[in-house]
């Protein structure tokens, strides 16, 4: 899943991925977070740098600071006195936003968004390709659309991590097969939340966590075949939460009695079924903000002010007289106060699921052709 929002350095995707998409998350983070921009700008300017170092076949090794190749390039002749005070600047404000208290400006982080463009301009017309163009600059505009911080900073170390290898790959060529297996893949979405987080594994198999998803809770209701296995795991106090799953669920049977490796794999073919139900109901919220949605397995409605209105009552719902006289006695009258996602009704006294799906089916045709499988 990608989102194709522009950002303003797009354009040098051709010289280097992983730097575009750094600068992206810096121009992300200039509004959001100034501290956050500044302190992991001087990152970018620096793989710049030891590009243009490899580039000169100067002498270059990985743990060069940035203003080891600030002082290098200087004193080989390379920088002119702009281009020299714009890389210092970036260094001597991202310093103190690393270790300074204070709170930082978004004025701060513009001013450095500025010396950015100075650099990468003159990066890219020495050294870059020559029919590239580099457009005029524009301050960011401000986006409405926020990541939080924590997913930020993983996309950062990320791009980071990715920056480094490459460099030193260009410096010292690895054997392409290892790189190629070790290497993390480049985070190319900024829709908020779809970072991958972490990495849950089964046998040889992989499932990829988003950001999003780390806290979140395993309703066992979701999981057909590992219901009761979600069940009792959680009377163990084990796999609650999407946090509480260990990176491998080998044995994760183990904390349970009288189950085994089987229940393991149907648990992990299930959870990479709800991880991906997940990510487009949460595409689906980011697109349509605002809007209550009920959810049913791999399908949605849209509830709309009329069909929230509707009174839960077995004149308006045939066949489920046991389920709507307990959601009487919590309270829930009408179709408004059901809960999102409708497999938690299964959870009353002789309510199954196919009474939930019964109901699901009912809703839909109570809205009639709104409903978007999914």
């Amino acid at each position: 899943m990608k989102s194709h929002q522009p950002y303003f350095y797009k354009f040098i995707e051709s010289i280097s991925k992983e730097l575009a998409y750094l600068a992206r998350e810096l121009e992300y983070s200039i509004y959001s977070s100034p501290r956050t921009m500044l302190t992991h700008s001087r990152t970018f300017v620096e793989a710049i740098l030891k590009q243009v170092i490899q580039e000169e076949r100067l002498d270059f090794y990985p743990n060069m600071t940035l203003k080891d190749c600030i002082d290098l390039l200087d004193e080989k002749g390379y920088l002119i006195p702009e281009i020299r005070d714009a890389l210092h600047h970036v260094r001597l404000i991202g310093n103190k936003a690393a270790h300074d208290v204070r709170r930082f400006r978004y004025s701060e982080s513009l001013l450095s968004w500025e010396a950015i463009y100075i650099i990468v301009k003159w990066y890219v017309e020495v050294y870059g390709p020559v029919e590239m163009v580099v457009p005029e600059y524009q301050d960011p505009a401000y986006r409405n659309e926020t990541h939080d911080m924590a997913e930020i900073q993983e996309k950062l170390k990320i791009l980071e991590k990715l920056l480094t290898e490459t460099l030193q790959e260009r410096s010292e060529p690895a054997d392409e097969e290892e790189t190629e297996t070790t290497r993390p893949s480049i985070p190319e979405h900024d829709l908020p939340g779809f970072t991958t987080i972490r990495k849950i594994t089964y046998q040889d198999k992989e499932i990829e966590v988003p950001y999003f998803l780390r806290d979140a809770f395993l309703l066992p209701q979701r999981f057909d075949k590992s219901e009761r296995f979600l069940i009792k795991l959680g009377g163990e106090q084990q796999a609650r939460i999407m946090s509480e799953l260990p990176n491998n669920i080998e044995g994760l049977h183990k904390h349970v009695k009288r189950y085994n490796e089987r229940n393991d794999e149907n648990f992990f073919e299930e959870l990479l079924i709800y991880i991906e139900e997940e990510k487009i109901r949460k595409k689906l919220a980011i697109e349509r903000p605002g809007e209550l949605f009920f959810f049913y397995k791999a399908a949605h409605i849209v509830v709309t002010e009329e069909l929230s209105q509707i009174p839960l009552t077995t004149a308006e719902f045939p066949g489920s007289p046991s389920l709507f006289r307990q959601l009487t006695e919590d309270q829930i009258f009408t179709v408004g106060q059901l809960p999102r996602e409708l497999v938690i009704l299964a959870k009353y006294e002789n309510v199954g699921i196919g009474t939930v799906e019964k109901l699901f089916e009912q809703l839909k045709a109570k809205h009639g052709k709104t409903m978007i499988s999914i």
